[in-house]
Parts: structure tokens; sequence; C-alpha cells
């Protein structure tokens, strides 16, 4: 059930990424290029599934926090997420034997594999999002109120910081994003370091394979000069909301966000997507109807070739194919829409939840190379 990643499946593994990231994340290419030539260096990257985790595993989630805009801007020097990891570890007293995304989206999902590279550790095939959420609160690991401490963060220049106690997550993002923006509007990072058993009862599990299997599709689409989106959506319960032609994009670096809004025109059709890092609300710019909310996930790619698009990559005359894709089931509960669900953003929309389940995508078949 365990498997090696070739550079094939790194190449794979990005654009699914970016796909599930919904917008977010930070820049998949990057990462791709990061770890692409630690494995070229002669890295070995074992991706084991969670239901293989001894009790006495100890699992740290690895990933970026602060404005995608920023990250594209300020290239990383290559050590600090190790650092971040390392420091927690240092704060638990004990070795961490595991890494894990925090959130499967674009970088972020890529970033883990950094650290398990340059540590020699394997990583867990799961996530705290199945998709990508600007605000560290917003996350599997939160809303079953597991410990977000201790957090580390980490700069380019060698700057580091330990929280070591916080109210709750919540207060835990204000702090992080403050000191974030202090560092320069983007750090490496690490939290919600967790024994196995937590880790299992929390962790969305399969979402490294599920990325890994939407971009072989998508590249395989290409390669057979086949519809690539219809390759993503034979393989995630969701469907294509419309196509257009970005005809406005409004964005802005403000609190450690890209926060923004992108108007697409398709047809007599133009839809408005908000986006805070990650798109969030998809409406009908017309009636005013909300078309899709978070925690479903709104998807942009080419229509051509299936790449991501990125909130920080938009741009005035893009063709834009929009996807809808149904949340993980945790995500769906009462107490998970509290924090994920269109209110925590300040929309009066109702959720109405897409039909099916990003989990029975994620569980459907092993990873094969």
């Amino acid at each position: 059930m365990s498997w090696v990643l070739t550079e094939q499946d790194l190449h794979d593994l990005s654009i699914g990424a970016g796909i599930l990231g919904t917008g977010g994340g930070g820049n998949p290419y990057l990462g791709y290029l990061h770890v692409r030539e630690l494995l070229r260096a002669g890295a070995r990257i074992t991706v084991v599934p969670a239901s293989t985790l001894e009790d006495t595993d100890l699992i740290c989630p690895v990933g970026g926090i602060g404005a995608p805009t920023i990250s594209i801007e300020r290239l990383p020097n290559g050590g600090e997420y190790l650092g971040a990891m390392r420091a927690v570890e240092m704060a638990w007293g004990r070795p961490v034997t595991h890494v894990s995304s925090i959130e499967i989206g674009g970088a972020n999902a890529l970033r883990p594999l950094v650290v398990a590279a340059q540590a020699g550790l394997p990583l867990v095939d799961g996530d705290g999002m199945g998709r990508a959420f600007p605000e560290l609160q917003m996350c599997t690991f939160a809303i079953a109120d597991l410990p977000i401490t201790p957090i580390a963060l980490q700069d380019v220049r060698g700057n580091a910081l330990l929280i070591r106690k916080v109210a709750s997550a919540r207060w835990a993002e204000q702090i992080a994003r403050a000191a974030t923006v202090a560092m320069g509007g983007s750090a490496a990072m690490a939290l919600f370091c967790l024994p196995a058993a937590d880790y299992r009862r929390a962790a969305i599990p399969g979402t490294v394979s599920l990325a890994a299997r939407v971009g072989r599709a998508v590249r395989l689409a290409r390669e057979r000069h086949r519809d690539p989106v219809d390759a993503m959506l034979a393989l995630l319960p969701g469907q294509q909301l419309c196509t257009g032609k970005v005809v406005d994009v409004e964005r802005r670096t403000t609190q450690g966000f890209a926060r923004g809004r992108v108007v697409l025109a398709g047809g007599s059709r133009r839809i408005g997507i908000d986006f805070q890092n990650e798109y969030l609300i998809a409406q009908d710019l017309e009636t005013g109807d909300a078309l899709v909310t978070v925690p479903d996930l709104i998807c942009l790619v080419h229509p051509e070739t299936g790449e991501p698009l990125t909130t920080e990559v938009l741009r005035y005359g893009y063709q834009v194919a929009v996807l809808a894709i149904a949340a993980p089931g945790p995500l769906k509960s009462p107490e998970a829409l509290s924090m994920v669900g269109p209110q925590a953003f300040g929309y009066s929309d109702p959720y109405r939840p897409l039909p099916g389940d990003l989990c029975t995508a994620a569980g459907a078949q092993e990873h094969t190379a």
C-alpha cells in the first residue's frame, strides 16, 4: 500500500494539488521544482497510508503561511520548512516519525515532501482539509478540537518563532498571521503535531494519492488529445459550472492574504468569484445568487490543458473553465461549517452542498505509479 514517489508522480501530484487547492496553497510549479531537484540529488520519498501508522508514531504537518502573491516573488532558502519541523520536534521532546500535508493544495501539498526528503521521513497519505483554506483553524484537526500548538514559524532569513500555547486555534491564526506579516508576508510553518491515534481520527485519508491520480488523468488526456476537464470529472464528484473569459481581476495583498474578485464572462452570463487566497464563492452577477460556496471546491483550470489557475496568476483575457467539486464529508457537519462555511467568511448565503463526497474519491482506489 505504500509507494515511492517518482519524478513522474511528482509532476502529476503538482497538477492535481493545484486543482484541489482551489486557487491557493502557493504556486505548485515552484514546489515541484524544489522537490524535483531533491529527487535528482538522490532523495527517496515514501508515501504511506494513515492506516499503517503505529500508535507510537508522531506526525507533523508542514506547510507555508502567508499570501501566495508574495510566495512566488520571494523564493524559499530551502531549509526553513525542515527548521520549523525541528523546532516543533524539540518542543515535543521526541522525534517526529512522519510528515504530513496540512492542506492538499498548491505548493502546500509539496512542501512536506521537501521535509520528507531532507529528514528521511515518510509522508502520510492524507491532510487536514481535502482542499486548501486560508486560515489555520479551517481544518479537520481544529474541528476535532485537537491541539494546534506548538507552532513553529521560520522565514527565509532564518528568523524563527515558537508559539507554545494559545487560547484556541482562532487565536493561533491571528498570532501566527501577525508574525507572518512581520516576516515579510510569507513563512514556513509546522503545527498540529499529533500522535497517530489523533491523526487517524481527524485527517482526511488518501488525498495525496488522489491529487496524483487527478494529475495523471490530466496528463494522459493531453497525451491522448482528449478533454482534460472530462478526465478530472471522471475522478472527482462535481461538475463544470461554466467556461468563460476573465474580464476583470481585482487583487490586493493585505493582512497576510491575497484578497479580491475575478469576473468571468461566458455567453450572456457573468460570474463573480471572490477569493481569500482560495476561491470562496461563485455568484451569478445578474441575479446575485450564489452558485457554489465553501467548503465545496471552486477550481479554475485552463479548458484546453487542464492546468490549474491559482489566484495569483489570473490575468485579463484568460480562458477559464470553472469546476464545482463536492467537499469532503467531514467539512459538512454543523461544527465544521461554523469554521469553513460561507458565514465564516462573512457571507450571508446559505451553504447548499453539492452531491457527492471528496472522501469517496480519495478512497476509491490505491495509487498506481
